[in-house]
């Protein structure tokens, strides 16, 4: 055996623990009794010890100096598996296995939190997790990661390379133009009337399953339940989706579903024989939201998609309100300025992003206490939104990130989005009759143009060196914002 050899299989039995600790969290999510959690976030402290030493086993060092890549994938995974080697040497194993504990903890109580508006019952632990976090942040940056800055380190965890810097670039290019959109949709003569009525919850899940087999969904490698906060959980032969339901909204439910399909293919499409590699997952979040937004949005809410979804609505649910396609269309792209963000229509969702990432960095800063949080949350939505928050759980309890110590990945939304808008414009020209396909509910097409795209490559190549050679130019935001412009423009006759 070469070192090379040796490394892989000790790897390989690193990622299959990985995809193990990913099980028990999914299962926290979805079954696990509300009893457990305590114990739970024990099981997840031991386990994530195992993880941290072996992902500091002085032995993967000596495989790294010895070892003498194959190929190009070979190399390209001795290059992640060095990045990730340094990163979790630098974090103390004690915090490491402490984060995995208080954030599997922090989940439950922030669900309980959340379901009686009660901030005051969620601060002490977030202030925990964001001391924890805040910790392992400065860690990585004493050891050179994230060009010496705590919040730069723990975004480079999610997208490789980000800065925050120039994120924060991105975003000061992209809001004049969606604000400046927003306005003229706000203020035009002619508005699609909401959804009204109530879908029954197992019609609601029906569809949703039609949905993700019309979007391709592998039902022999996965599953679809309920969750608190919709996610997608898992990479190679097990990849499983959940959504959540409300009655009288099951765009909800569906557009989640739709969303969290696009995660899944991503993961299911990989090479097999990157199976439990480094190269074996998503090669970053910002790639992995550009596969979930072009999945839900570009696609799941265009015109030719929404007007067979409209059939399927009416087969399902009777006449509910909405007489013709195109005022379905219409619906489904209805621009508001909603609490929530995953409920958030095209033109407002990057405008949450933008928040929490200022937030974040504020918080990490040292400018931003977390018992301040809530109201700096209020103040900026008023001002950005032009409502004010009417309740916690519409405001800084919506989402489950923050309990699960994710800080540095709410950017990686946007950047989905811009991804995304850089792969649909090339799609387009390569598809020029995708349409007619979205128009009998048929995605292959464009999924699997993005199987060869995208998909199939896993970890192989940095993030943007991947999604300049599926477009054949170095990505932008100019393309999203173009399609948002031409799209709202022409529903809102503006």
């Amino acid at each position: 055996m070469t070192a090379f050899h040796d490394l892989m299989a000790f790897q390989r039995e690193t990622e299959a623990l990985a995809q193990i600790a990913g099980r028990l969290g999914w299962d926290q999510e979805t079954m696990m009794p509300a009893g457990a959690a305590q114990q739970r976030g024990e099981e997840m402290a031991a386990i994530e010890g195992v993880l941290h030493a072996r992902r500091t086993d002085p032995r993967v060092g000596d495989w790294l100096a010895r070892a003498e890549a194959p190929d190009a994938a070979g190399a390209r995974a001795l290059s992640l598996i060095a990045r990730a080697y340094g990163r979790n040497a630098a974090v103390p194993s004690r915090l490491a296995s402490e984060i995995a504990r208080v954030t599997s903890v922090a989940q439950g109580i922030w669900a309980e939190a959340r379901a009686r508006d009660d901030v005051a019952h969620f601060l002490p632990t977030l202030e925990r997790v964001v001391a924890l976090v805040h910790e392992r942040g400065q860690a990585l940056a004493a050891a050179g990661y994230g060009r010496g800055e705590a919040y730069d380190a723990l975004l480079d965890d999610y997208e490789p390379e980000a800065t925050a810097e120039g994120i924060a670039a991105i975003f000061g290019r992209m809001r004049p133009r969606l604000v400046a959109l927003r306005e003229a949709i706000l203020g035009a003569d002619r508005h699609p009337a909401p959804l009204a009525g109530r879908f029954a919850e197992v019609r609601q899940i029906g569809l949703a399953r039609d949905l993700a087999s019309a979007f391709g969904y592998d039902w022999t490698r996965g599953r679809l339940d309920l969750a608190v906060h919709p996610f997608s959980s898992g990479s190679g032969n097990d990849v499983r989706i959940t959504t959540r339901v409300v009655e009288t909204e099951p765009f909800n439910c569906f557009y989640s579903t739709i969303h969290e399909v696009g995660h899944a293919a991503y993961e299911l499409a990989i090479d097999p024989a990157h199976l439990l590699t480094p190269l074996g997952s998503g090669v970053s979040m910002g790639v992995h939201e550009s596969q979930s937004r072009i999945y839900e949005n570009q696609l799941g809410r265009s015109r030719a998609f929404t007007h067979w979804l409209h059939g399927q609505m009416r087969a399902v649910f009777g006449d509910f309100g909405v007489e013709s396609p195109e005022a379905f269309y219409r619906a489904v792209n209805r621009v508001q300025s909603g609490f929530i963000r995953t409920e958030a229509d095209e033109v407002h969702y990057n405008l949450h992003i933008m928040m929490r990432f200022d937030l974040e960095r504020a918080l990490f800063a040292g400018r931003l206490a977390v018992s301040d949080l809530e109201d700096a949350w209020n103040t900026r939505f008023a001002r950005d939104f032009g409502v004010a928050v009417d309740r916690p759980a519409h405001g800084m309890l919506q989402d489950v990130h923050w309990s699960v110590g994710l800080f540095g990945y709410f950017p990686t939304y946007a950047l989905g989005n811009v991804y995304a808008g850089c792969l649909h414009k090339a799609m387009r020209a390569d598809l020029p009759d995708l349409d007619g396909a979205l128009a009998l509910g048929e995605a292959r097409p464009a999924t699997e143009w993005l199987r060869e795209k995208v998909q199939r490559h896993g970890g192989l190549m940095k993030p943007a060196d991947l999604i300049a050679r599926a477009c054949g130019v170095a990505p932008t935001e100019v393309p999203l914002l173009d399609y948002l412009e031409a799209k709202f423009r022409a529903i809102y006759a503006l």
